[in-house]
């Protein structure tokens, strides 16, 4: 009967339908238990095989992966020939080592690492001399960048569930893999050293924090940091709060946007362990002197509340910026943190769509002068959250101050066309019968856009940014025009004749027509 079943298993364990190789992993977990005699068969059979094909698929994640850890510490603990330590051991890693078949996905190193810490787990007698195989194929300088990125996440998955401080070059070699040439390999160390940490927290991060203040490879160990907070225990953490707040907050006033970003992170991470002592802490960074400290406050993501509002009205750009961005990214992912700050929000947001002749300026390159417009990044951040906005919180918007704001998008830089051109398309859908409405004033800025003529003498860049332009701006008409009546405005039939005088326009309107009811036509055949 069991035979039976086995054989039928292989077709089920596939990256196409991970819910029924979840079921069919837990199966063989099961089978593992209760009759481990059943499993010899699994050597050199389909069934391995297409495990084996499984970890390395990059959709290998949540339960599916959990499914396949718990299998591979159940089979290993059978003790069946053919399937033990060293032997799955192998099956999992020999491609990396023999580069015999590609791994094109980063997410497969990490499946097969999190494999290898699971049979680590399992069998622990075995973990020192292979954590000391995978110590030495970091250091050895003729190991591939995909030894060594196998190596580096394997350490990290072993050693943060078993104490890895008896290995006393590993903290070298870690570290000196963060010279590597290879940014995979120096961000795998990175997450190798915080995972580390994390098995024995007095020995590691202690170490972290020395390096981090005195080390010029700051970025990497902020992000080891940023793992040591994520992932361990609270209360392994809570001895060690102070010293890491007080380390943060010497970085967070670092010029390097990216540092910064980071150790935000960290600080937002670190306020949820104690956030009756640190979130007043954390408030009081708002009034700091330094614009960096006050944008990496914001970004921190823990103060959407009325503090959150006296970040949009800061003097500096850049924490108007941050600001917007946090905003956005809350909108996002989860819309009822900031519904009910909407309406002190939205004149604040609307005010930033605006253009300010005093943040333009020119700089003289050579014999050239170039236009700098300090505030687009500013505008930009504004105009994405009116668009984020639209989908999660569409019934409390006043949509005709929203286009009114659209409709200045539709003459503004570049980048600012090319968001209100998309949120003109979102808007023929989501409330047709007011854009309708303003039709007349819509069109005029689409028709300007669609017969705008680049310089003869312009780089090519300018003219595949103007055929951009146009194909995004036609995209919009062609979405207006799906709107009942919109064809009897006398404006839009005016373009709409223009367009077909045109072989350039009617060449790009008929084409993204035709993308448009393919689309269509695919949505209702899936329906």
């Amino acid at each position: 009967m069991v035979d039976a079943v086995l054989a039928e298993l292989p077709p089920l364990i596939s990256e196409s339908d991970m819910h029924v190789s979840q079921m069919a992993l837990s199966f063989l977990s099961t089978l593992a238990v209760t009759h481990p005699s059943s499993l010899g068969q699994l050597s050199g059979g389909n069934i391995l095989q297409q495990l084996i094909m499984l970890v390395r698929s990059p959709l290998l994640q949540g339960g599916a992966l959990a499914a396949m850890l718990d299998f591979y510490q159940a089979l290993v603990a059978t003790e069946t020939p053919g399937l033990g330590y060293m032997d799955l051991l192998r099956m999992l890693t020999g491609p990396v080592y023999s580069q015999s078949a590609a791994l094109p996905h980063k997410q497969a190193y990490c499946s097969i690492a999190k494999c290898v810490a699971a049979l680590t787990r399992a069998c622990p007698n075995e973990g020192p001399a292979v954590v000391g195989q995978f110590i030495q194929d970091v250091k050895n300088s003729r190991s591939t960048d995909s030894i060594r990125l196998l190596a580096l996440l394997s350490l990290g998955e072993v050693g943060h569930h078993v104490d890895l401080s008896s290995q006393p070059e590993l903290k070298t070699v870690i570290l000196d893999a963060f010279s590597s040439s290879s940014e995979e390999v120096k961000s795998a160390a990175s997450y190798a050293l915080g995972s580390i940490a994390v098995g024995n927290l007095p020995e590691y991060l202690p170490f972290v924090l020395q390096e981090i203040s005195s080390s010029k490879r700051q970025y990497l160990l902020l992000h080891s940091l940023k793992e040591i907070i994520s992932s361990a225990s609270v209360s392994g953490l809570k001895p060690y709060v102070e010293s890491v707040w007080s380390l943060l907050l010497k970085h967070c006033e670092c010029q390097e946007e990216g540092t910064r970003n980071v150790v935000a992170e960290c600080l937002g991470k670190l306020t949820l362990i104690d956030p009756e002592t640190l979130l007043p802490r954390l408030k009081g960074y708002l009034l700091s002197g330094s614009s960096y400290a006050r944008s990496s406050v914001v970004t921190a993501k823990c103060l959407l509340n009325s503090d959150f509002l006296k970040t949009l009205e800061d003097p500096d750009l850049n924490v108007r910026r941050v600001a917007l961005v946090t905003f956005n990214s809350a909108a996002h992912n989860k819309p009822s943190l900031i519904r009910e700050l909407l309406d002190s929000v939205l004149p604040q947001l609307y005010n930033e769509t605006k253009v300010r002749k005093e943040l333009i300026r020119e700089v003289e390159m050579g014999p050239f002068k170039h236009t700098v417009d300090d505030g687009l990044d500013l505008r930009k951040a504004a105009f994405e959250c009116m668009y984020t906005l639209l989908d999660s919180c569409l019934d409390r918007l006043d949509i005709f101050t929203f286009l009114n704001h659209v409709e200045d998008g539709l003459k503004d830089h570049y980048d600012i066309k090319m968001l209100t051109f998309l949120m003109l398309a979102r808007l023929s859908s989501l409330c047709p019968s007011a854009v309708l409405q303003r039709l007349d004033r819509l069109v005029e800025p689409l028709r300007a856009t669609c017969t705008t003529k680049v310089k003869a003498n312009s780089v090519k860049q300018e003219f595949e940014k103007q055929d951009e332009l146009k194909r995004s701006a036609m995209r919009a008409v062609v979405a207006l025009l799906t709107i009942p009546e919109a064809e009897k405005s006398p404006l839009m039939s005016e373009f709409q004749s223009q367009i077909s005088s045109n072989q350039e326009l009617a060449a790009i309107f008929d084409s993204i027509q035709r993308d448009s009811s393919s689309a269509n036509m695919e949505s209702m055949d899936t329906s």
